[in-house]
């Protein structure tokens, strides 16, 4: 028993990100820091960005929320100001309650799925968070919807059901049913037959990503800058469908893990000690420290909507 003891303190010492879960709500400053005091000063002077994490267990319930250093980049957003107008960026979990029906999420064929999946369920609280602070006295035209994979697609998908809601959005590689470019082997097979095989292995998934692009298609105007790899192993090569969208822009990073030729790291901290490595994912690019080369663009497009 001892020498597991030892063993797990060595490996979660080991781990990079072991110590930097953030599990609440709140307000994000540049030094990771989180104020759960929902309360904003001047209202009409700020700007909100809420943002949404990814998901690891997708339809299950789950207490996951943030790790610190996948939110570093957008947390360095705080502060700035547009037009007199200070950001706010506003760490939203939404992880739990899970779908009402999880168990059979990834089941096979002869199932039906009941209820409401968690990823509507996140659309719905994004839309009473916002409320919120709108009651508070914050300009729904200084409101964006952020996010990150499974927090990026239901970006889109708040965007396309509530238009007028917000000013915009703004989703850095939108994925939220698992590791499609790679498991289903796109590059080789192209999406169309890459798409089939998915429906075939998992119906009830592929019936929700299906309906839920509909949807998002189908809007009028879908203002959210949109960040993709093409090394994304979830939906990097499935991604192009976005482009037919009137209103959003689309931003390709290149496919050698570099921006403005910088290599990527991601940077984080462990028990107050820093620690990095060098970032070969991309699903990961919006971690690297190099992703910072897109705060001008990214203030640009806020500018622009509000």
């Amino acid at each position: 028993m001892k020498k597991i003891f030892i063993l797990f303190i060595i490996i979660s010492l080991a781990t990079p990100a072991f110590a930097d879960k953030i599990l609440s709500d709140g307000f994000l400053s540049g030094e990771w820091k989180l104020d759960k005091n929902f309360k904003v000063n001047n209202p009409k002077e700020k700007i909100i960005l809420i943002y949404n994490h990814g998901s690891r267990e997708n339809d299950k319930p789950s207490k996951n929320c943030q790790w610190k250093n996948n939110v570093r980049n957008f947390a360095s957003l705080s502060g700035k100001k547009i037009n007199k107008k200070e950001i706010l960026v506003y760490n939203f979990c939404t992880d739990n309650p899970g779908g009402d029906d999880w168990k059979v999420f990834w089941k096979g064929k002869d199932v039906k799925y009941n209820g409401i999946p968690k990823l509507e369920k996140r659309v719905t609280a994004n839309y009473e968070l916002v409320e919120k602070f709108i009651n508070i006295g914050v300009p729904k035209n200084q409101i964006f919807i952020t996010g990150h994979s499974c927090g990026g697609w239901l970006t889109m998908m708040f965007l396309a059901k509530y238009p007028n809601k917000v000013a915009g959005g703004i989703s850095t590689h939108h994925a939220c049913y698992g590791q499609l470019s790679r498991q289903y082997k796109v590059k080789k097979v192209g999406v169309e037959e890459a798409l089939k095989k998915f429906e075939k292995k998992k119906p009830v998934a592929a019936y929700f990503r299906k309906t839920q692009i509909d949807a998002i298609n189908k809007a009028k105007n879908l203002p959210v800058l949109i960040f993709t790899h093409p090394k994304d192993p979830f939906d990097g090569l499935l991604s192009d469908w976005v482009e037919n969208i009137p209103g959003t822009e689309r931003i390709v990073i290149s496919e050698d893990y570099k921006i403005n030729n910088k290599s990527c790291k991601r940077i984080g901290e462990n028990s107050g000690q820093r620690w990095e490595e060098p970032l070969k994912n991309g699903h990961w690019m919006a971690f690297g420290d190099c992703f910072r080369y897109y705060d001008s663009t990214i203030l640009k497009f806020i500018e622009s909507k509000i």
